[in-house]
């Protein structure tokens, strides 16, 4: 079966939106063909595990007029842009994306998230989205929590995790960017 993997930003004191919404604590580099390290391999490695996105509709918003046209990510970018993306919105009746496939839109995220897991593939990412992630969290269909945390504590914003939650390490990786990737099971 399948894993729903989430991943987050979020600062060292487990922020993952600023009070104004935004992600100005976000730290890396773009992933053009020219740069090489570590961080990249992780994500690299992290993206081909993948083949289908689900995102909330306001993470959608924040980034159809970006990633479709990000050139400067390289082969991350075109990889990212070719998984098979669902959009989470009960307003939303299309989601274009840039010269790329559409999203296609669900009005029932944990059912097609079912679904999408019974189906043979490789893992589904859960991108940003934390209304989506807590509902998902609570329907018992998250596998796997990767947060990218960055260099930053914010004091205020909105955490990734408003209530307990118990997780189990697989991995911990730190980096040159100040970034660590931590990746978690949760405990079911």
């Amino acid at each position: 079966m399948r894993k729903l993997i989430v991943q987050q930003w979020v600062t060292v004191d487990n922020i993952a939106a600023e009070e104004d919404g935004g992600l100005g604590f976000v730290a890396g580099e773009p992933f053009d063909d020219a740069v090489t390290s570590p961080f990249k391999d992780n994500v690299m490695a992290a993206i081909d595990a993948v083949d289908t996105m689900i995102i909330g509709a306001n993470t959608y918003q924040q980034s159809k007029g970006y990633w479709p046209y990000a050139k400067e990510q390289g082969v991350y970018g075109e990889k990212f842009n070719a998984l098979t993306k669902f959009v989470a919105s009960s307003k939303l009746d299309d989601a274009p994306w840039g010269d790329f496939p559409a999203c296609s839109v669900t009005r029932d995220p944990i059912a097609t998230v079912r679904d999408l897991k019974a189906r043979s593939g490789k893992d589904i990412l859960l991108w940003g989205s934390l209304t989506l992630m807590r509902s998902m969290l609570d329907a018992g269909l998250v596998d796997e929590v990767r947060l990218m945390v960055c260099p930053a504590a914010r004091g205020k914003g909105t955490r990734v995790f408003e209530d307990a939650r118990d997780l189990k390490l697989v991995e911990a990786n730190g980096f040159d960017n100040g970034v660590a990737i931590m990746r978690y099971e949760i405990q079911k």
